[in-house]
């Protein structure tokens, strides 16, 4: 039986991943018990763009506001530029990847976010994983970007995160979230290491204390969300060590292990 592992990287990530990474795809794929599917952002990207484009970016409490014209830029670069370039290193590993969008076969039905200030900003309501499954069938690595649209036909920008999960949640696979770092680190004898697992509440309070902060915060949010969906299992691994997905993938402890508290208590 074949098991989906929904690989989540983040746009600040994918230009430090090495060919090996994609190389490892590949032998994930080729074992028969696992089947890779990337979701990939790329906010710097789409910022650099903007700029590039002299095009104005407005952010309403840390969020962009996404207007028709940042919406079109957005698109370009995620469902363009980062979607072709990651198929383009699977491909250069001798991977076979075909890119699409939420747009695409219908595979993300989408609505306005609810913070009608942030624009053409949306949520996912929906997934038909169809068109993932058919792609997989035929020896396929689906690479995704979250750009997705409404039953009107309107393209809405999505989280990425968000993307990720809900189509973890549709394959009922697995999600593993790619840092640059060997998971969530906290201090222990004066250095930082990894932790193995770590519960929702204790991320709540780490977060509080400022023991988790940066580009780790989102991530372990994201993580949490996605439990509370029915994500099988999250897991936040280091993507420069290029075997981390596939240990994972054969049952080694590898970056950190996100649970749920509440269901350890109800156990």
């Amino acid at each position: 039986m074949t098991h989906y592992l929904v690989i989540k990287c983040g746009g600040s990530v994918f230009d430090k991943l090495t060919p090996e990474f994609f190389k490892s795809l590949q032998i994930i794929q080729e074992s028969g018990k696992w089947q890779p599917v990337i979701v990939h952002g790329g906010g710097p990207a789409i910022s650099q763009m903007l700029d590039k484009m002299e095009i104005p970016t407005v952010f309403h409490h840390g969020l962009r506001v996404t207007t028709q014209e940042v919406l079109d830029v957005a698109e370009m670069v995620l469902s363009g530029t980062m979607n072709k370039q990651i198929v383009s290193k699977i491909a250069a590993s001798g991977g076979k990847a075909v890119g699409l969008s939420g747009v695409d076969g219908g595979l993300f039905l989408a609505k306005p976010t609810s913070l009608a200030k942030l624009g053409y900003v949306g949520e996912i309501t929906s997934v038909d994983a169809g068109v993932i499954r058919s792609l997989a069938g035929q020896g396929f690595i689906p690479v995704v970007s979250p750009i997705s649209m409404d039953e009107h036909g309107q393209h809405l920008n999505i989280n990425a995160d968000q993307a990720a999960a809900s189509l973890a949640v549709a394959l009922n696979g697995k999600l593993c979230f790619i840092s640059d770092v060997p998971g969530i680190l906290v201090e222990k004898d004066g250095a930082l290491t990894p932790l193995k697992q770590v519960s929702n509440l204790e991320i709540e309070q780490m977060i509080e204390l400022k023991k988790i902060s940066g580009g780790m915060i989102p991530k372990a949010k994201a993580a949490v969300d996605s439990l509370k969906k029915n994500v099988k299992e999250v897991v936040i691994v280091n993507g420069m060590m290029p075997d981390c997905l596939i240990d994972y993938t054969n049952g080694v402890e590898v970056g950190t292990k996100i649970f749920l508290e509440e269901e350890i208590l109800h156990a």
